[in-house]
């Protein structure tokens, strides 16, 4: 089994008003550091210009919220430009699917590349020109060593490499034989463009890598013109300096990759000289963020598309119900650091009820109704009560809400012989409905087979309107309800995390991480009663359904007949009172 210490856990917030963070976006980071010596010195003519450089391989994961965050941030926290850039070098698993897909998030975050968004494919022409000014320099070479043999050929961590035979090919002969490739005379494979630089560095990735290869894929952008595609690899650098980037900041993962990407760079004679400067990459608990990962769980069916709610994607997010704003404070608040770690999701968590708290309008919805009768009010008569659309918001107004005889309220929020300490309905004690006015319960209705109870009666008193009475008395409970005649029935999906354990790779021995798939994280309730002004719910706009939880509406299989409400986050971290519980009990 995993050991439970490989990966370091940010704690829960001490309690649900305390920021999860000690706010190091106060302080300035190492990035911003560089940037500032940079600006000192006067490099790139006191410029800022940065890129986020997604491949269009598959859709944006929170992950890449940190990335583009940051990216834009700082090009606009010094007066510069970011460019939206695509990576589009491996058309074997790129569509334009996720060109749009990244587009929309990007845009759904509030960033603007205004007219800078550009392609890898755009510099194919320059690309291939800077290849044949490698080999011109001798410094690139044409081999024929097969995939796996260039592997085997390599060496490993502690043994050099070994060189190509085909490495003392003459300039004359290697630019006869890329020109040939680019003109499709080889089939796929047999022939690649390497860089001459060091089959014994310590850095694997100097063991002359591979530049180009041969690919007969039709590319999303460049149809079939070309037949040879660049490595991102070579791409990347050489696209950040026809760019003009000042600063090209990446993920961890490619710290090992400067000197190459620095080589490049070093050897051609491009316009500009960007820096490559890593970060730690963002990862959560209950969370997979490798795009590798989450292709297999679209693909195999673990999940309803990249767009599932419960899919770290911000499409999924942004269907679950996850604002721009919650995702940018979060993201702005765990900073940037040098070394990986892993974030409690409770932290993102709590960026989003603060700020759901402060947009999200407070309805009453039913989700386990049971009916409740008030024998003393008028039979045919209809209130129509005033509700405060959200208390933290003067501004946003009131609604009306209807109010006659026969209500639903929740099953759970009536007890025939109640425990101690249950505030809520039981029979001979007095509440009060929520808007409404004050109840008590009289009499109970069961079912003569299952003896489940299916009906309450209660009287109220009609001088506590609106949860005031006229003697001054008060109660412990109020309910939330909705008017039977008047309510509209809905489909409720309650979500949870998608893996069990916060790290979901802690499996046993021959397991992997989807052994620890959550098979709970999807609940759904049919049956449903909802507040009639629901039927007017749009997608993207926050609800909280009263003493529940946040919730929005699905974009994708609602209807108008019968709408859809996901839910976005519960009104408490439970999750954290879980764990929390489970510790102490262990």
């Amino acid at each position: 089994m995993k050991s439970p210490e490989a990966s370091p856990l940010q704690t829960h917030p001490q309690s649900e008003s305390d920021p999860p963070f000690n706010n190091p976006s106060q302080s300035v980071d190492f990035i911003r550091e560089i940037i500032n010596q940079d600006l000192k010195e006067g490099k790139n003519n006191g410029k800022v210009i940065t890129r986020f450089p997604p491949e269009p391989n598959g859709y944006l994961h929170i992950g890449h919220a940190k990335s583009i965050c940051l990216n834009f941030g700082i090009a606009e926290e010094y007066n510069g430009v970011c460019n939206l850039r695509f990576d589009d070098t491996n058309p074997e698993k790129e569509d334009v699917e996720y060109v749009d897909s990244i587009m929309e998030d990007v845009k759904w975050l509030g960033f603007d590349w205004e007219d800078r968004i550009y392609f890898a494919s755009d510099y194919f022409e320059q690309l291939y020109l800077y290849a044949e000014e490698l080999i011109e320099l001798g410094k690139a070479y044409v081999c024929d060593l097969t995939p796996d043999e260039i592997r085997e050929y390599r060496g490993t961590l502690t043994e050099p490499g070994k060189e190509s035979p085909y490495r003392s090919r003459s300039i004359e002969e290697n630019l006869n034989l890329f020109r040939r490739m680019r003109a499709g005379e080889f089939p796929d494979g047999s022939k690649s463009l390497r860089a001459k630089i060091d089959m014994a560095s310590p850095n694997l990735n100097m063991r002359d890598p591979v530049l180009y290869r041969i690919r007969r894929v039709k590319h999303h952008r460049t149809e079939n013109k070309w037949c040879i595609y660049p490595m991102y690899d070579y791409a990347h650098p050489l696209s950040d300096a026809i760019e003009g980037i000042t600063h090209s900041i990446c993920t961890l993962e490619f710290e090992n990759h400067r000197p190459l990407y620095d080589w490049f760079i070093s050897q051609l004679n491009t316009k500009s000289i960007p820096r490559q400067i890593e970060f730690a990459r963002l990862n959560l608990t209950y969370t997979v963020l490798s795009k590798r990962r989450l292709i297999e769980l679209v693909q195999n069916k673990f999940v309803d598309g990249w767009d599932d709610p419960r899919m770290p994607t911000l499409a999924g997010l942004r269907r679950r119900g996850f604002t721009p704003l919650a995702i940018r404070n979060f993201c702005s608040a765990i900073g940037v650091a040098k070394s990986d770690s892993v974030i409690d999701i409770a932290n993102l968590e709590y960026f989003l009820r603060e700020d759901l708290n402060k947009k999200a309008v407070r309805v009453m919805a039913v989700l386990n109704p049971l009916k409740l009768v008030i024998d003393n009010y008028p039979e045919d008569k209809v209130e129509e009560l005033d509700a405060e659309n959200n208390p933290e918001n003067p501004a946003a107004g009131t609604r009306k809400i209807p109010f006659c005889k026969t209500l639903y309220i929740e099953k759970e929020d009536f007890r025939e012989d109640p425990p101690k300490g249950f505030f809520r309905l039981s029979p001979g004690k007095e509440v009060r409905l929520k808007h409404a006015y004050y109840i008590t319960c009289e009499k109970i209705v069961k079912d003569p087979k299952t003896g489940e109870i299916i009906e309450l009666h209660c009287k109220y008193d009609p001088n506590s309107r609106g949860g005031w009475t006229t003697d001054g008395r008060k109660v412990l409970g109020t309910l939330h309800w909705v008017s039977a005649p008047h309510a509209k029935e809905a489909e409720i999906r309650l979500y949870s995390h998608l893996f069990l354990k916060p790290d979901p790779d802690d499996v046993e021995e021959g397991q992997d991480y989807k052994s620890n798939l959550n098979p709970n994280s999807l609940t759904i309730l049919n049956g449903c009663k909802v507040e009639p002004s629901l039927m007017q719910a749009k997608p993207g706009i926050p609800y909280q359904f009263l003493r529940q939880a946040y919730f929005c509406l699905d974009s994708r299989h609602s209807s108008t007949e019968k709408p859809v409400f996901n839910r976005t986050v519960t009104l408490r971290d439970t999750w954290g009172k879980i764990e929390k519980s489970q510790r102490r009990k262990e």
